[in-house]
């Protein structure tokens, strides 16, 4: 089974940073692609960034140059550093494995942190 354990969330005043880290298994981290997803109250789960087996970054165009997405295999955990936060990323962060299985793919969620950015 795949645990995905969030960490970090909370609120902070707008300008603000928070760091998230995404606690996993050994094998995840190795052989998954992470991501980050985040549902806002009344919106659509959206995908916020990305990092491949090979470091190889992905953001949305929303955060781009504010939020670094990163993976450490030694501590078996992904990390989410956000910056310069404004009300409108106030959302549920959620951290999400996604892993080939021979010809199959599937993307598996952890529970989800809460994020409050006050104005």
């Amino acid at each position: 089974q795949v645990q995905l354990v969030e960490s970090g969330g909370g609120s902070v005043q707008a300008g603000g940073a928070l760091n998230m880290s995404c606690a996993t298994s050994a094998n995840i981290i190795r052989d998954c692609r992470m991501s980050w997803y985040r549902q806002a109250p009344g919106k659509e789960r959206e995908r916020v960034s990305t990092i491949g087996n090979d470091g190889v970054a992905w953001y949305g165009d929303s955060v781009q140059g504010r939020f670094t997405i990163s993976r450490d295999p030694i501590k078996n955990t992904g990390h989410h550093q956000m910056r310069e936060l404004h009300t409108g990323d106030t959302a549920v962060y959620y951290c999400a494995a996604t892993c080939i299985f021979g010809f199959q793919t599937k993307t598996y969620f952890g529970r989800g942190t809460k994020v409050t950015v006050l104005s």
